[in-house]
């Protein structure tokens, strides 16, 4: 882009404006909304202000009254304005000589039109090749401000504004890494509803990311636009925290010196292009013997010229490629997106410069750096393009292989310890925004030291390279193996569900392991100790994550190595007992450790029973009785639920069969389906097959969904619903009200009864007996509503006399819990029936 053309192609178009009367609070609110640092106070359609971040600063935060103070006490004036057709090079200079950081644009009437900063400046000329050769630390130009976490906000704003600084470290402590806060912090507590809080340390931003001085301004840019934040710490070659660095920190960096050279180079490439317009000659000779190739297109897209470096470097002869168009390069690697946005950037600007992948005419792909510049004739009309692009592959090798060297473990092509603590700095940070727990393994072979020493170094690499081999193979996508050095190897899981997936993880990698190796006909066997440190109950830093899995590492050796520990004691407990039981589930059914006990159902008007439900129990022969909250959620995980419940359909019906042949009373029996069964079984098929073999009626069976069955595949379940219900088999929806029912659905739904989840029962009182007004409402609002839809109103967890009786006077069916019975065996539930077993009875 020349620097004679005008700012009015960079100009931010939409200027934040407000009236002189605003207040400090109104502007606060409505630059923090649109995201802007500045904004400018119109009156009279004319710049009279403007109010910046910077400009926040002066503002007591302690004083509320502070805000309401109109914005023209507080602004700065007069504005400074740049004509709309000032050149870039002019105003890149007056931004250097005047010491600002925004210029209002203005046309020939003195009004707004928009507003330009230094760094659409610098972005209008583009700085990429001097940010790649520039590392981190040149761009540190003042000392880091330093706060303590329990400073006032009063004495971090003090110092902000004395250092002419705006951002600030916010040091941490044992318990957290150090934050950062800024002058937009401080922007957002003036605009914000909320009281100001008491120290800097509550509205830090945590944790800082970093990136190490010896990387480039380059890839510092990057991560600020990854990330999408204005500030990042810089770090020594020891970790150290030295300094911050900003955007805007890297172009003021490269901006005057830029500009200055760009003015220069400039000037002497139009000098060249009057010699030139003198021997027109000279200049084709010049741009035949160019190393890089040159392609010229008319505005229809036609090609015009090549030169022979074109040529060279494309396979393409100047007579197969003039009169066609470009798109004949195309590799295919780029989208429609990609080329729309190189046309968009063209119109806007002139110019477009980037990496981009072309295709040889023998069909090889290959990289280019291509420059495009619009040319345009005396009027202003688009001409032609000039591209200019130069062969790439030997420097991206380059690239690639200096990347390999800076992040990669030469040995075994794994991650080193700095590509390692990246991926882990950014994981936390994933991890502390979505609220998710992440885990890392430390790994070490135990002994190792002996098979370096006994069959030199050559075996011990071979043995290092098959372990980095058997250890990736175990891992998940997404999770990162690294070699940190010597023996020693790291996992990062960056999302995990629970602790045990790292304990599984664990026990997978320390069986491959262990495996034979087979190194030149020798047969070695080595074992490895692994610690394991989650995110964030073990640590939320780098530092502390690692430093406490190597903790847990040598606790495992301590106890006898070709194992793990978790780093913190109780979850080591928590883990085994659930691998434990995990392994004893899967072996439950063949053991025939389960039985089935069953709790009674009344009729709230005669006290005798109406029903029956079958609950699973876990006898274990070591752990004894488990608690189906412990186990049934594990059998869902583990995929054996559908087993589980077939088995309790079938032994349900085979009980109550045997209850009617003894000549009792015929009642329901009600089993409950998971959602899981639904997804993985043909449910009527299995239910038919359980009828079939037992010899129960269908009447007499009662099927127990939540609402979570029912909100999923709605038109799949409404048609197995249908198809129980043709069989004769009843339907009631257990615990209403605690999921995500539709009034809608259930309508649609062929169902019988809903079932009062007992945690609303167990809230119709209070602690002294008394009604509780919200508690009875929700009850009175499920028995209506079922009464409504036709449908059985049936309570569950019913314990005292009293929610009996109000359950009754408010026409619940059926009522079930330990008031009437616990759950029995089978046998002991035949002297229960034709009995009233409400307590009180009915009250008349």
């Amino acid at each position: 882009m020349s620097s004679d053309q005008t700012i009015d192609r960079i100009v931010q178009k939409t200027l934040l404006d407000c009236s002189p009367k605003s207040t400090i609070l109104e502007a606060a609110q409505a630059m923090a909304a649109a995201h802007c640092s500045s904004i400018v106070v119109i009156e009279n359609g004319k710049p009279v202000g403007i109010w910046t971040e910077r400009d926040a600063l002066a503002i007591d935060l302690t004083d509320p009254a502070a805000f309401q103070r109109p914005i023209s006490e507080v602004m700065s004036t007069p504005v400074k304005t740049v004509h709309s057709s000032s050149t870039i090079g002019d105003t890149g200079m007056r931004f250097k000589l005047e010491g600002v950081r925004h210029f209002v644009v203005v046309d020939d009437a003195g009004a707004a039109i928009g507003i330009v900063s230094q760094s659409d400046i610098i972005l209008g000329h583009g700085v990429e090749h001097f940010l790649v050769l520039r590392p981190v630390r040149s761009a540190i130009s003042r000392p880091m401000v330093t706060i303590s976490s329990d400073a006032s906000l009063t004495q971090a704003v003090k110092q902000l504004r004395n250092a002419r600084a705006d951002a600030a470290i916010v040091l941490g402590d044992e318990t957290l890494p150090p934050g950062i806060i800024t002058e937009r912090d401080v922007l957002r507590l003036i605009a914000g509803t909320q009281a100001i809080p008491r120290t800097v340390g509550e509205v830090a931003s945590r944790p800082l990311l970093t990136i190490p001085e010896e990387d480039s301004l380059l890839a510092a840019r990057a991560m600020l636009e990854q990330k999408n934040i204005r500030h990042i710490g810089i770090t020594d070659a020891n970790g150290e925290l030295i300094g911050v660095l900003s955007f805007s920190d890297i172009l003021a960096t490269l901006q005057y010196e830029y500009v200055h050279r760009l003015d220069e180079a400039l000037k002497e490439r139009d000098a060249a292009l009057l010699r030139s317009r003198k021997d027109l000659n000279l200049a084709r000779k010049v741009i035949e013997a160019s190393l890089d190739g040159i392609m010229i297109v008319d505005a229809n897209q036609r090609v015009e010229f090549v030169n022979p470096a074109f040529t060279h470097m494309t396979g393409y002869e100047a007579e197969e490629i003039i009169g066609k168009n470009p798109n004949v390069l195309k590799s295919g690697h780029h989208d429609d997106d990609f080329y729309k946005h190189m046309y968009t950037v063209l119109d806007a600007q002139d110019y477009w410069q980037g990496e981009i992948w072309n295709r040889r005419k023998n069909g090889e792909i290959y990289p280019e750096w291509l420059t495009i510049n619009v040319i345009r004739d005396e009027s202003g009309e688009l001409t032609q393009y000039a591209a200019i692009f130069s062969d790439i592959t030997e420097r991206k090798k380059t690239e690639e292989r200096i990347k390999n060297l800076a992040y990669f473990d030469v040995l075994t092509a794994l991650p080193n310890r700095r590509l390692f603590t990246d991926r882990l700095q950014i994981a936390i940070a994933n991890a502390h925004r979505h609220g998710q727990q992440l885990a890392i393994m430390f790994l070490d072979l135990d002994l190792f030291k002996r098979i370096n020493d006994s069959l030199g170094h050559g075996v011990g690499d071979q043995v290092l390279v098959e372990t980095a081999a058997r250890i990736s193979h175990c891992v998940r996508e997404g999770d990162t193996v690294a070699r940190l050095g010597g023996d020693e190897f790291t996992v990062l899981l960056p999302e995990i569900d629970h602790m045990e997936d790292a304990a599984k993880l664990a026990e997978r990698v320390i069986a491959h392991v262990k495996q034979p190796f087979v190194v030149d006909d020798n047969e070695l066997y080595v074992t490895t100790s692994i610690g394991i440190a989650v995110y964030p109950e073990d640590g939320d830093s780098v530092e502390a994550l690692i430093k406490n899995a190597d903790t847990a590492m040598y606790r495992a050796k301590d106890l006898g190595r070709n194992s793990f520990q978790l780093y913190t004691p109780a979850m080591n407990a928590r883990s085994f007992e659930r691998l434990t039981m995990e392994s004893s589930l899967r072996h439950a059914l063949v053991r025939d450790e389960f039985r089935l006990v069953y709790q009674v159902k009344v009729d709230s008007e005669d006290g005798r029973m109406s029903g029956v439900e079958a609950l699973v129990r876990w006898h274990h022969p070591e752990m004894g009785l488990v608690s189906p909250v412990d186990f049934i959620p594990l059998a869902e995980n583990m995929g054996v639920i559908s087993d589980i419940g077939e088995w309790v359909l079938r032994t349900a019906c085979r009980q109550c069969k045997h209850w009617m042949d003894l000549g009792l009373p015929p009642v329901r029996i009600a089993v409950n389906v998971s959602a899981q069964q639904f997804v993985e079984t043909d449910v009527p098929e299995v239910v038919a097959r359980a009828l079939r073999e037992t010899g129960l009626p269908p009447q007499y069976l009662e099927l127990e969904l939540t609402e979570t069955v029912l909100m999923q595949r709605v038109d799949e379940v409404v048609g197995v619903l249908k198809a129980l219900r043709a069989m004769g088999v009843r339907i009631s929806i257990d615990d209403f009200g605690t999921g995500y029912s539709s009034l809608s659905y259930l309508k649609r739904m062929p169902i019988d009864a809903l079932k009062v989840d007992r945690s609303f029962v167990n809230d119709i009182f209070d602690g002294q007996s008394k009604v509780t007004e919200d508690g009875a409402e929700i009850v009175s609002t499920i028995i209506n509503l079922a009464h409504n839809l036709k449908l059985k109103a049936i309570a569950e967890g019913v314990e005292t006399p009293e929610q009996a009786e109000f359950l009754r006077s408010k026409g619940c069916d059926e009522v079930q819990g330990y008031l009437i019975s616990r759950p029995v065996s089978g046998e002991d539930l035949i002297s229960l029936f034709d009995r009233n077993l409400l307590p009180q009875g009915k009250e008349e």
